[in-house]
């Protein structure tokens, strides 16, 4: 868009103002009673961000300080509106979504995660997305199963 057409000062004041959508995962969108709670939670925050920024009198600087919040916004929007909620598994007899699974892996590392949607996922936390590869070899595997992922086996010690 030409900057001749917009009230910005500037090409680079525009580009700041016009944040592209956040990309949309082709996958269904999964999630867990906790997941669809906390994408709710972004959603008021990005809400709360972006009327506070609508308080701000200089235009160029609304518009720079809403950007984010309003992108957020219509990403959480969608996300919210498509979500498909799974409830927790009843059964820990094989690996499901919302389970917990503990692994061991060749090189003696055990790490334990839950599968959960892809909004969720915060492997540093504890939860992987069930597109995963290591996810997606994992589920409906049982108890001492063995599966290969990225040239290393994983064997599966407990689920839960």
């Amino acid at each position: 868009m030409s900057v001749a057409f917009v009230k910005e000062e500037s090409a680079e004041t525009a580009a700041e103002t016009l944040l592209p959508d956040r990309p949309i995962s082709p996958h269904p969108n999964l999630v867990t009673a906790a997941g669809l709670k906390a994408m709710d939670l972004q959603l008021q925050q990005a809400r709360e961000a972006y009327d506070a920024a609508s308080s701000i009198e200089d235009v160029n600087e609304r518009r720079r300080q809403a950007a984010n919040p309003l992108r957020d916004m219509r990403y959480l929007n969608a996300r919210v509106r498509s979500a498909q909620l799974v409830p927790d598994p009843t059964s820990f007899d094989t690996v499901a979504f919302g389970a917990t699974v503990t692994f061991g892996r060749d090189d003696g590392r055990v790490q334990t995660y839950r599968i959960v949607g892809e909004d969720e996922a915060d492997p540093k936390a504890g939860s992987i997305s069930f597109v995963s590869p290591v996810a997606r070899a994992l589920l409906g595997k049982a108890v001492g199963d063995v599966v290969t992922v990225g040239g290393h086996e994983l064997e599966i010690t407990a689920i839960s």
